[in-house]
């Protein structure tokens, strides 16, 4: 299942870059106006569990390797407060969105914004329209989650 989202979100990136949905994306079947307030997430590290549970991937203690990953083209994504996460497709004005400034400037970060959500095969996605708001980086400290991974800390023998 983890393989087919990266595919899916691979895909759908790629022809966003080389603009083979660009136009048709605001039209497609079944979209649905929502607001969404959450967190904007590192995917990669929050689908995989590599740097620990979903909650030890979220704020500041997680901050640093979300930018690289946004910065190397991973896709982003929103955990929304209520748990539902939504892969960004594209935030308006942002083209291609592995190149944004702005989602460098949003990761980690608190938002609410509002768009189209669709919902393909169980995956729901997301076309930002606008960031409504930001409150920036919420969770502040390392002290909530401890080192992360846990397991970088060798145990005491």
């Amino acid at each position: 299942m983890k393989r087919l989202l990266l595919a899916m979100a691979g895909f759908a990136a790629g022809l966003l870059v080389s603009g083979g949905l660009s136009g048709q994306i605001a039209i497609a079947a079944g979209a649905k106006t929502v607001e969404v307030k959450g967190e904007i997430i590192d995917t990669w590290c929050y689908l995989s569990g590599v740097m620990g549970g979903t909650d030890a991937v979220v704020g500041s203690a997680h901050h640093t390797c979300a930018l690289w990953c946004a910065a190397g083209g991973i896709p982003v994504g929103v955990r929304a407060d209520d748990g539902t996460v939504y892969m960004v497709l594209k935030i308006k004005g942002e083209d291609p969105l592995a190149l944004s400034d702005t989602i460098l400037e949003l990761q980690s970060d608190s938002i609410v914004a509002n768009g189209q959500h669709y919902v393909r095969d169980g995956v729901n996605y997301l076309v930002v329209a606008n960031v409504v708001s930001n409150d920036g980086i919420t969770n502040r400290n390392h002290e909530d989650f401890g080192v992360v991974p846990g397991f970088a800390i060798p145990e005491k023998k």
